[in-house]
């Protein structure tokens, strides 16, 4: 395919991406205003519209693109996953929505009313979502029909390339076919021989092999030490002749890490695994997420707030707030904040009951610790007692999801380098663990959920375990 005639099909998905998005709208609005006034179709779309209706319907329009811009919808989707695609459009349907709650606050848009907001997102997710999966259907089967196929060549002949180049012939929707592999007599070129594919030319003689043969990638697999310069000449000889490159990006052969190009200056340009999440539009998003609704849920809670800080007071000696030292992101040390739920010295008589810990590993937890005040009991069991940490979450300093952070004594604990990745993100005021079963999970297990989120983590992820917190509490079993 053409570079213009794929930008001329890409931007044609965007205009219907956006017709979609303003066909929700309307849906959503006639819903409100039939329920509402009881009106009819024909006097719905009868109604006069204001020229700044008109002007912040058009800065939602130009939101909602940037939006799905950001989420990556309009890149290359051939070598991802369907379930990434529709997760990716479910993140850009959600944040869409929540633009349209924000801009009806800043507006003061009384259409936008809870029902709004739910038949949009709904109405979105069953427009954009099918329509996304009928298109990779759509390109899938012209691709295994022989259209719209890209001819790739593979440098090297090791495991990794064979491993890779099989995989890529298994998934014909992909549309790739592979013209063969290039690489330098080894020993072991018996191996590859065996496997069938083609050998098309030496690394020597490549450059030519290029110039009269259709190609439009090139995968390097070659092993990164020993074979650097003649990789460097491959890629010389592509970007000469306007071939797209490829590397095998997991040249350490590392699990976990994302891969990713960052660019120091021009001309240098890193090769980045990162463990934890990599910055962009969804961590954005997420920290605008955070910001809002705990800048709201404070103002909402503080007669909450006060009432605690109150009991506090009128049963218990001491401070309001316990400030406790935790591990944050990255390891760094953060104040957290707490309702006081123990007595004043309830640090320095750890040591006379650390026996009856019940939860394995580091960790230190007590289900009828005898340091708890009364209305300790009452906090820790409406989970009341972790709402400052809604202002740790404001700071920057937590998420509302995310894993717990932990005391510096509990990570002093750790024992094994695996459980500390954990700290490659912000802490949150819930996670997978609070809605699991908190205590009656063990430590181990504790961790993976950890981790679990950590690798699988998105805005719909965080929506959900934000939704599952509330029976969660509800059930006494919320946040710790």
């Amino acid at each position: 395919m053409t570079t213009a005639r794929r930008k001329l099909l890409m931007n044609a998905l965007k205009l219907f991406d956006l017709s979609l998005m303003v066909l929700a709208f309307v849906l959503a609005a006639f819903l409100v205003f039939h329920l509402s006034y009881k009106a009819s179709p024909t006097a719905f779309f009868a109604m006069r519209v204001k020229i700044q209706n008109f002007a912040i319907f058009a800065l939602l329009i130009l939101l909602w693109h940037m939006i799905f811009c950001f989420s990556g919808l309009y890149t290359s989707r051939r070598l991802s996953k369907r379930g990434h695609e529709v997760v990716d459009a479910m993140t850009g349907i959600s944040l869409g929505t929540f633009v349209i709650f924000a801009g009806a606050i800043v507006f003061h848009i009384n259409l936008v009313t809870p029902l709004f907001l739910v038949v949009f997102w709904l109405a979105c997710t069953c427009l954009i979502v099918p329509s996304r999966l009928l298109l990779r259907i759509i390109l899938a089967g012209l691709r295994k029909r022989g259209r719209n196929l890209r001819d790739v060549v593979i440098i090297g002949t090791n495991t990794r390339a064979l491993e890779f180049a099989t995989r890529l012939v298994a998934h014909h929707e992909l549309g790739y076919r592979i013209s063969g592999f290039v690489d330098q007599d080894w020993f072991g070129m018996d191996a590859f021989r065996k496997s069938g594919f083609p050998l098309v030319s030496d690394i020597g003689s490549f450059p030519e092999f290029l110039r009269r043969t259709v190609v439009d990638e090139v995968v390097i697999a070659l092993p990164f030490r020993s074979m650097h310069e003649w990789a460097s000449r491959v890629a010389k000889s592509c970007e000469e002749q306007g071939v797209t490159v490829r590397t095998l990006a997991n040249i350490f052969d590392l699990k976990m890490g994302q891969p990713r190009l960052e660019e120091l200056e021009e001309g240098d340009a890193l090769l980045a695994h990162s463990a934890g999440w990599v910055d962009g539009w969804p961590l954005f998003a997420k920290r605008m997420v955070d910001l809002v609704i705990s800048s709201i849920s404070l103002i909402v809670l503080s007669p909450l707030l006060l009432f605690a800080a109150a009991l506090i007071k009128a049963t218990s000696p001491g401070p309001v707030f316990f400030i406790q030292k935790r591990v944050g992101l990255h390891k760094r040390p953060i104040n957290v904040y707490k309702f006081r739920t123990m007595v004043v010295d309830a640090e320095k008589r750890m040591r006379e009951i650390e026996h009856l810990n019940e939860v394995g590993g580091p960790v230190f937890k007590i289900k009828n610790d005898p340091r708890i005040s009364r209305a300790g009991k009452i906090l820790r069991k409406t989970s009341i007692d972790e709402l400052p940490q809604l202002i740790n979450v404001f700071k920057g300093e937590m998420s509302l999801v995310g894993p717990r952070p932990l005391p510096l004594r509990d990570y002093e604990g750790f024992n094994e380098d695996w459980q500390r990745r954990r700290f490659s993100v912000k802490p949150g005021i819930t996670c997978l663990w609070q809605v699991r079963g908190r205590n009656s999970i063990p430590f181990e297990q504790w961790m993976e959920l950890d981790l679990q989120y950590i690798e699988k983590w998105s805005l719909w992820l965080d929506l959900q375990i934000l939704l599952q917190t509330i029976p969660a509490v509800l059930r006494g079993s919320g946040a710790a």
